[in-house]
């Protein structure tokens, strides 16, 4: 009986420090990266200590886990040996009976408890307990190093590479996992949803993605009078129009509506003094391959919202702007001009009648659906990847939960379609 009571101050200072630690698991890993970082700036010292501990997440995780192991370990071995000293030698009642307190101890106390108050407030608890942290660290991080080393020279036979510089999680898919989750529980709303992952998407795609083909962009034949040129000018709904001679692909400039009033101004209103070539901006061609966040840099360096996009052969693709980019974070930006959503169309049935140009993401955020723009950057590109073919009109489709009817087909292109959400067959087609 006083083994008893001199191990029970023991253990609970043991499991004390036990618990301690298993908070700083969850807490230090729960934390707000952001929040942290603001509060540093605002000079709180435990702030800074947790960014430190967080700048080597391996380091910290295996020095807190060895230290918990450690410490459980030994807890465990001193009740087994005060257990069995009280039952006859050879008696296994002594480690059943400690196998079984410690069991409950260390699952309540030592884990249960502290990280759920741990999750509950994790940046609180992980500013209020960043010196032992820090401390522990300190102590088991070069055993923790040890350890991992041997752990990566165990698994390289078999092929497993986990170096020093392997990045298990890289950090915008972190991010787009936690916008997601808190999507699916309600914190965040759709469209600070598409808003977050259009940040993110924009190193993933392309400006052949977001781009106006060649054949919807409004252009001028630079041969034509300047009173041609401007009435060609006021019946656009854009401010910058391309300029070609000859043919539509021989882009020679491009006409600002805004230089152009400039021009007439200065000569006195006299439309046909003016000199079309003479205010004609250079054009600025770029590969279809460029990434968005790649032109959204070059936008801003270059202080102009205009660029034609070309394939490898050099031949005019398409046009992009800077509200092109803009609207992949945003959304639609509309203005007087504009038709809201163009190209859909939401039938009184419910169904929508969509244009073949129609990109995925445009109709999926207008009808928030969650239809795969992995294979196909329009809605008629999505039909015709998953038809095989190109379909006739009066075709009907199914797949990925929605009922596609095609309603035009001009030549080789799907114009119209009508769509229907949740349809009750998938993966079939008449």
């Amino acid at each position: 009986m006083a083994a008893l009571l001199a191990l029970a101050p023991i253990l609970i200072f043991l499991l004390a420090i036990s618990a301690l630690i298993s908070a700083a698991e969850t807490a230090m890993t729960a934390a707000s990266r952001g929040r942290m970082h603001q509060l540093e700036r605002d000079g709180d010292a435990a702030a800074r200590r947790v960014n430190l501990l967080l700048s080597d997440r391996e380091r910290m995780i295996g020095a807190i886990l060895l230290s918990y192991n450690v410490i459980n370990i030994f807890a465990s071995s001193l009740t087994t040996s005060v257990l069995s000293s009280m039952f006859p030698q050879g008696s296994v009642m002594g480690p059943l009976i400690a196998t079984g307190v410690m069991t409950v101890l260390v699952v309540v106390f030592a884990e249960i408890l502290p990280k759920t108050l741990a999750i509950a407030h994790p940046d609180s608890v992980a500013r209020a307990i960043s010196i032992p942290t820090y401390w522990t660290v300190r102590i088991f991080g070069p055993i923790a190093n040890g350890a991992q080393w041997i752990v990566r020279q165990t698994l390289r036979p078999f092929g497993v590479n986990l170096s020093m510089d392997t990045d298990v999680l890289a950090a915008h898919e972190e991010i787009r996992g936690a916008v997601e989750y808190h999507h699916a529980e309600g914190l965040v709303e759709t469209h600070d949803r598409w808003m977050l992952g259009g940040v993110l998407d924009l190193a993933e795609m392309d400006v052949s993605e977001v781009m106006v083909h060649r054949r919807e962009i409004e252009m001028v034949d630079a041969d034509l009078p300047p009173r041609e040129i401007l009435a060609a000018v006021l019946d656009s709904s854009h401010s910058r129009l391309p300029l070609y001679r000859g043919e539509p692909e021989n882009i020679v400039g491009v006409l600002h509506a805004k230089d152009l009033l400039q021009a007439i101004a200065d000569a006195d209103c006299h439309i046909d003094l003016v000199d079309i070539s003479a205010i004609v901006r250079e054009p600025w061609f770029i590969p279809e391959t460029t990434s968005l966040k790649d032109q959204l840099a070059a936008f801003l360096k270059r202080r102009t919202h205009f660029a034609l996009v070309v394939d490898e052969y050099g031949a005019l693709e398409g046009l992009v702007t800077l509200e092109d980019i803009l609207e992949e974070i945003v959304g639609e930006i509309e203005d007087e001009h504009d038709v809201a959503v163009p190209g859909v169309r939401v039938a009184e049935d419910g169904s929508v009648i969509v244009d073949g140009s129609v990109t995925i993401r445009d109709l999926n955020r207008a009808m928030n659906w969650d239809l795969p723009d992995e294979e196909a950057v329009t809605v008629a590109g999505l039909l015709i990847h998953e038809a095989r073919r190109i379909p006739e009109a009066g075709q009907t489709f199914t797949f990925h939960g929605h009922r596609f009817l095609v309603l035009e087909r001009k030549v080789n292109r799907i114009t119209r379609l009508q769509i229907w959400a949740a349809a009750p067959r998938e993966d079939s087609w008449s």
